[in-house]
């Protein structure tokens, strides 16, 4: 018994060590989580699951259930127990978390070259010519700037 108590001492330490942390990089499903809750705000669980069912293949209710317990845990959503329904709300902060991922994205992939990141934009598939007029406009308003 002591030696799970102790291990669920440390478990807690680590939780506080994340949220004090400089930054708190969400896994794959838990951005989908963070999507949701960014978009439509306070939510359900309920209302979480059935959207995530309309945007990918089937999930299951306790597994959205416990993804967002832990994430309740590790302090990336904040949970209303007040009502018969608890209600969760993002503990993290939407530009700040993509800044974040941004920035660890390019710094892993294109070697913390904004430039190389760009050029590997323009140059893809998915890249649309509107998106390359809004590219093109950006950089015009940079120019104006300086």
């Amino acid at each position: 018994m002591l030696n799970v108590r102790f291990l669920s001492y440390l478990g807690v330490m680590k939780v506080k060590k994340d949220i004090q942390g400089k930054e708190t990089v969400p896994t794959k499903s838990e951005m989908d989580v963070l999507q949701i809750l960014w978009q439509h705000g306070p939510s359900t669980v309920r209302f979480v699951h059935d959207t995530l069912n309309e945007q990918k293949e089937a999930v299951q209710y306790t597994s959205t259930l416990k993804l967002m317990q832990v994430m309740t845990e590790k302090g990336m959503l904040t949970r209303d127990e007040s009502s018969m329904k608890h209600i969760y709300s993002a503990a993290l902060e939407e530009n700040k978390t993509k800044g974040n991922m941004l920035t660890r994205f390019v710094d892993s992939m294109y070697e913390g070259s904004v430039s190389n990141l760009m050029v590997a934009l323009v140059g893809n598939d998915k890249t649309s010519e509107k998106e390359l007029e809004v590219l093109k406009e950006m950089l015009k308003k940079l120019d104006v700037q300086e």
